[in-house]
């Protein structure tokens, strides 16, 4: 049988895990909203237009795309994407559709899932993974407290002694 100091650690070490959980959950939960927010931003007011891998640039292990495009009554333009896989995702001389701000063709990203949302799923997935875990560690810490020490808080004598404690008879 537990011992009420074990019971009382285990509850502290709860307590701690739940404050951590939630600690670093709603941040990453706000970021990876954010993020979203700047994906959905970018869609709203991007132009799209037809673009040419035309070299694969090697990083560590991973091939970055560079696709070369020109904007809407511009001159062409070269981007790397941020998102690199191994084995290549493209080929060099493949077309793409390339998505890019008018008032800013420097900012431009292949129309692609993982160009777009990666980072806002990757930190709003973790951030409401922690966040959830947190609360519910929080509310079954709280249960466990509120179980230990008795109806209405007074204490673990009433459930172990009776309505008036241990010793006395009715």
């Amino acid at each position: 049988m537990k011992t009420e100091v074990q019971t009382a650690q285990e509850l502290k070490a709860l307590r701690i895990l739940t404050l951590t959980m939630t600690v670093l959950g709603v941040p990453s939960l706000i970021a990876g909203l954010v993020f979203a927010g700047v994906s959905v931003s970018f869609l709203r007011d991007a132009q799209q237009v037809q673009g040419t891998v035309v070299a694969l640039d090697w990083r560590g292990d991973a091939a970055y795309p560079v696709v070369e495009f020109t904007p809407v009554g511009g001159v062409p333009r070269k981007l790397r994407d941020s998102a690199g896989s191994n084995p290549p995702s493209y080929e060099v001389g493949e077309r793409v559709e390339v998505l890019y701000r008018p008032d800013s063709p420097g900012d431009a990203r292949i129309k692609r899932f993982l160009s777009l949302w990666l980072l806002p799923l990757i930190l709003g997935g973790i951030g409401l993974l922690f966040t959830v875990s947190g609360i519910v560690m929080g509310l079954v810490s709280r249960r466990r407290r509120k179980a230990r020490s008795g109806p209405a808080g007074l204490g673990s004598a009433v459930v172990s002694g009776g309505a008036y404690g241990a010793g006395h008879g009715a």
